[in-house]
């Protein structure tokens, strides 16, 4: 039920008012309002960040088109839109855009067209699966205009963003809305799922579309790249999700580099069921971060020294909420890295640096 309050003075049983008669406007007086409208307007278009960033940004967003098999036997196919953003890496301007978008495909069923309506070809496709990100290499010409990236790590939750797609299959459409929330993990996505998560959530307007195409601070540089809608009815409910741009970027140099995606290894194994009574005994007033249930022989860990029953409570500074947590951000740190780990042994902060190494030298037990 929708209630309506009205708010000013009371008025008594009985008492009648005379209604107020709009006053009519004669032809002089409507000009002087249009003209001052007018001069109110100009003053408002010169402060109007939204249409600067669009006018940045939108050369730098193309529009996807992908036509899937859904059946192998009768060769039936179905044809998705998706969005993407073109990206300078090392000296070439790719596609970056989410895997989900143009997979399963052929790569001559994938249709690439820019701001100005230009079709470019896809030459070939990079992808990661655990981030849903794909890279699309493409013919360079001299009208590529790569987009301008932000920091993600510099944003915070109201700061203001744009997001450009095409929802439902209309190219190059601009909403607008907020960060509501950052750090979103253990969504559930697609049928594969998405292994590594950081989510950023905005109320911006994301449909089915959107996918692969790029979110933007007032700055007019890319952010992040718009992934995921939760909704109950298939489209926009106020509840996005995006993928930072910085994790974005580490994930597309090394698609690029050519040598496959290298995961960073630290080498714990963790309680998955750290309860409050359990932290109590080790210090704590209630469950946080992580518990290391063990180490791994010559691993990152063990080389530092971490022990059994330590808590990692963060991890470069960013406070570590679960296991999950942690997870994601060694997974999202570059091979080599020397991490700071914050932990609480025995009653008593205690601060570990550990050079995280390549996961693969571990899992096949090299």
């Amino acid at each position: 039920m929708l209630v309506l309050a009205i708010l000013g003075s009371f008025i008594s049983p009985g008492m009648v008012l005379a209604q107020e008669q709009p006053v009519a406007l004669d032809i002089s007086a409507r000009e002087r309002l249009f003209h001052q409208l007018a001069l109110d307007a100009e003053e408002f278009d010169k402060r109007n960040v939204l249409k600067r960033v669009v006018r940045l940004a939108k050369p730098s967003v193309v529009h996807l088109t992908a036509q899937k098999n859904i059946d192998d036997l009768t060769n039936r196919k179905v044809e998705e839109a998706g969005s993407g953003v073109l990206l300078e890496v090392n000296d070439t301007i790719y596609v970056l855009t989410n895997r989900h978008v143009i997979h399963p495909c052929k790569l001559d069923d994938i249709k690439i067209q820019l701001d100005n309506g230009r079709r470019v070809t896809a030459k070939s496709v990079l992808s990661d699966p655990a981030t849903d990100l794909a890279v699309i290499e493409i013919e360079q010409a001299d009208d590529l205009v790569a987009a301008r990236t932000g920091d993600s790590t510099n944003l915070e939750i109201g700061d203001f963003v744009v997001a450009i797609g095409s929802p439902f299959g209309l190219s190059h459409s601009v909403t607008y809305g907020i960060i509501s929330a950052k750090g979103r993990r253990d969504l559930k996505l697609g049928k594969q799922g998405v292994v590594i998560q950081n989510f950023i959530q905005t109320d911006a307007a994301i449909n089915p579309g959107n996918s692969g195409g790029p979110l933007l601070s007032l700055r007019g540089e890319v952010v992040g790249i718009n992934t995921a809608i939760a909704s109950n009815s298939g489209g926009n409910e106020g509840i996005g999700f995006t993928i930072p741009i910085n994790m974005a970027i580490v994930t597309a140099k090394k698609l690029v580099g050519g040598d496959g995606i290298e995961r960073a290894y630290l080498g714990v194994r963790m309680d998955h069921n750290f309860v409050d009574t359990t932290a109590l005994k080790l210090g704590l007033s209630h469950a946080r971060g992580v518990r290391v249930t063990g180490i791994v022989a010559n691993s990152p860990a063990d080389k530092s020294h971490l022990q059994v029953n330590d808590v990692i409570l963060a991890f470069n500074g960013e406070a570590i909420e679960n296991d999950d947590h942690l997870s994601s951000m060694v997974g999202l740190t570059e091979v080599d890295s020397v991490i700071e780990l914050l932990l609480i042994r025995k009653r008593k902060p205690l601060t570990v640096k550990v050079t995280l190494k390549h996961r693969e030298d571990f899992e096949k037990g090299s």
